[in-house]
């Protein structure tokens, strides 16, 4: 008898493409298209409503769903996750932005939505596994589930799924992992899928083409301020400190100043006290440097680290592998040390890993250059 496996079938060639390799696969297929924000109207959190119809065009992907389960001979779901989304993921993403960190939805997301609210109704629906459009591979040997990296290095996704646990992995596919995006797209044409020559999607979802700043202050009151170097003086103003991330060049609309280089800019911590944005025209300031991190809410997917053996970690994603040592501190906290990094940001996500095997990851709290504090200045 076949295994029946739900797919989330997104509206993109990934997915798409996923499907064709399961039913390849000998699987007994079906679709499952999530709906996680209200693109049209949304309550901010004041219960004011906001329109966003330029966001999230979830039926337009409905229709791109659609149109490929039709195609290959699968039934295609809908399901709506929009509380599940909104109470385990935005009010996240909110309350880290209020204490003037950097989230990353998109792993609570897996964490709290594509692999767990997802993964309740898939086996409500009797599967056997679930599948997502990922870049990543499983390796399954004697009871336990690994992750591993996708064999497309530059479409890896494996930072935003270091969060998942045995649980939650040892149920998941990953189809396309083990091939490029380039093949992704061969096979798509090849099947002549409305969704082969589809736009990736970037970005969060819920902001979609709106501009960042804009969004937010639909739900978080603003603060401006002044863009102050390390030595206080002013080069510009900002419009809240939540608005910015460690390592930011981009947006930043310092105006020329004959004090200073016609050089970027580039922001290198936040004072609290004084509301202050701190920036530098060097992107290697020395207050960018950075050697510990604390990890908080950490989560391993199989094995424990062991102690003094060399690891890799990755702070944000895409970055280039960096070797480190974790040293657990109590079940809630990890402290990873490594010999130099730049623009380490707290709120955002430190992956981990064994080679190619992804064994966890943690949010990360506060980040050190030896025992100077970094990124957060009183």
């Amino acid at each position: 008898m076949k295994k029946k496996v739900i797919l989330g079938l997104s509206g993109g060639v990934d997915s798409s493409v996923a499907a064709i390799r399961l039913l390849d696969m000998g699987y007994d297929v079906e679709g499952l298209f999530m709906r996680n924000w209200d693109a049209s109207v949304n309550n901010d959190v004041l219960g004011n409503p906001t329109k966003n119809d330029d966001i999230c065009p979830e039926e337009r992907d409905y229709a791109d769903a659609l149109a490929v389960a039709n195609k290959l001979g699968i039934k295609l779901h809908r399901i709506d996750f929009i509380e599940e989304y909104w109470d385990n993921v935005f009010t996240y993403f909110l309350e880290e932005y209020k204490r003037d960190r950097t989230p990353n939805p998109d792993v609570m997301c897996n964490k709290e939505i594509k692999f767990k609210a997802f993964l309740k109704e898939a086996l409500r629906l009797n599967a056997d596994y679930i599948a997502m459009g990922h870049y990543a591979q499983v390796d399954r040997k004697d009871g336990v589930t690994h992750l591993l990296r996708a064999v497309d290095k530059n479409k890896d996704q494996t930072y935003f799924l270091c969060l998942l646990s045995q649980e939650q992995l040892s149920k998941a596919l990953f189809p396309i992992g083990d091939i490029v995006k380039p093949e992704v797209r061969r096979i798509a044409e090849e099947y002549d899928l409305a969704t082969a020559h589809k736009k990736d999607s970037t970005g969060i979802c819920f902001i979609g083409e709106r501009r960042f700043h804009q969004f937010l202050k639909n739900y978080l009151p603003s603060k401006p301020g002044n863009m102050e170097t390390i030595d206080g003086i002013k080069v510009g103003e900002h419009d809240g400190l939540m608005y910015y991330t460690i390592g930011q060049r981009k947006g930043l609309n310092i105006g020329g100043n004959n004090k200073f280089l016609n050089k970027p800019w580039f922001v290198i911590g936040k004072n609290l006290l004084k509301n202050a944005l701190i920036v530098s025209q060097d992107e290697h300031d020395p207050l960018l440097r950075s050697n510990r991190i604390i990890v908080k809410d950490y989560s391993f997917i199989a094995e424990k680290p062991e102690y003094g053996k060399d690891y890799q970690a990755k702070f944000r994603y895409r970055q280039a592998d960096t070797d480190v040592k974790i040293r657990i501190i109590d079940e809630n906290t990890l402290e990873v040390t490594y010999d130099e990094s730049y623009a380490v940001t707290p709120g955002q996500v430190c992956a981990m890993y064994d080679g190619e095997i992804c064994i966890g990851g943690g949010i990360i709290d506060q980040v050190y250059y030896n025992d100077e504090i970094r990124a957060f200045y009183k």
